[in-house]
């Protein structure tokens, strides 16, 4: 966030635990990202196990409803600027979205 206000941007915080995406959110950010969910999905996270979601990699469907349901899933932290949006990871990588 820090990277941002020093480029002159307030960045606007969702707290996603306490509001969680819906799956029409979700599947809008992959797109803006040009990601499927399988790519920003915590791979570590226990929920990710407990659900067995390493079999279910190929099913968007599937991944979708999963970080819908357990929002602790989904990689973050997500970056938007209008129509366009990035995983922050690296932190440099909001930058792209700047220009």
């Amino acid at each position: 966030m820090q990277l941002l206000r020093d480029h002159g941007v307030e960045p606007v915080i969702i707290e996603y635990l306490k509001n969680p995406p819906d799956e029409a959110t979700l599947r809008s950010l992959a797109n803006m990202m040009g990601l499927k969910p399988s790519q920003f999905i915590r791979k570590g996270e226990a929920d990710f196990k407990m659900l067995k979601l390493k079999e279910q990699l190929d099913n968007d469907d599937m991944l979708f409803n999963a970080i819908k349901n357990y929002p602790k899933l989904m990689e973050r932290p997500i970056a938007v600027a209008g129509k366009r949006a990035c995983l922050g990871r690296p932190p440099e990588k909001v930058l792209e979205l700047l220009s």
